[in-house]
């Protein structure tokens, strides 16, 4: 039986399909993307407690590997909440979940195959280690970390995403390179933005002051307040 919750958000999730198309492709597209992952991957290679990592177009989801083809990863999901249909739920989540689970700030730690982990990208293993040196864990520990973790969490871009996951389990630490560049990056655009300000202002002032007025002296605060502009 279909949960009425869940069609009722998917129906308001519909009136943003423009989004939803930019952002992914259709169900039916997905399933027909599905099969032609199949077996796609060698897992021979992989070890469990493997650290795996999926470049994207916009960020890297990362995962870690149990052994057996299966995958630890952590996804936002929505549906968790509406339902607790476990065969619903253990489906491949769309795009359509995973928005609206970061929209409600709700995810889980789930075990996928491989190619549903990696839906279609490109897989690097153990690529952080040399970011950690000696602070990789033994492989049994890290699975065993990973293991007691599945299931529903809290969902944080910034404090609590995937990436936040498997360093933990790895390394026995919780940190996102991803959420620090991404720190940096609006820090440097508030910063630039500040500098232009400051820019703006001086100029506005020097022509108040300077080009109208020459003989009047700036105010003792324009200086300081100039300088704490320019960052």
């Amino acid at each position: 039986m279909k949960n009425p919750v869940y069609d009722i958000a998917s129906l308001l999730l519909e009136k943003f399909i423009l989004l939803a198309k930019v952002l992914g492709m259709s169900s039916s597209e997905e399933e027909e993307e599905k099969n032609k992952r199949a077996n796609y991957y060698d897992t021979t290679y992989f070890k469990p407690g493997d650290l795996l990592e999926v470049p994207r177009t916009l960020f890297i989801h990362f995962g870690i590997y149990l052994g057996d083809n299966r995958v630890a990863h952590l996804m936002p999901d929505i549906l968790p909440a509406l339902t607790s249909d476990k065969k619903q739920i253990q489906r491949v989540v769309t795009n359509k979940r995973l928005i609206l689970g970061v929209i409600a700030k709700m995810a889980r730690i789930r075990v996928d195959t491989v190619e549903d982990f990696a839906y279609g990208g490109s897989i690097l293993v153990n690529h952080m280690d040399k970011l950690f040196k000696d602070s990789v864990l033994p492989n049994e520990e890290v699975v065993a970390r990973a293991k007691k973790l599945v299931g529903a969490t809290e969902y944080s871009l910034l404090w609590n995403n995937c990436e936040h996951f498997v360093t933990f389990c790895r390394y026995g630490s919780a940190v996102s390179f991803q959420t620090d560049k991404f720190c940096e990056t609006v820090k440097m655009i508030i910063r630039d933005q500040r500098s232009a300000l400051a820019s703006a202002l001086l100029g506005l002032i020097s022509i108040l002051y300077l080009g109208l007025a020459p003989s009047t002296a700036l105010p003792t605060f324009v200086i300081p307040f100039m300088l704490w502009m320019a960052g």
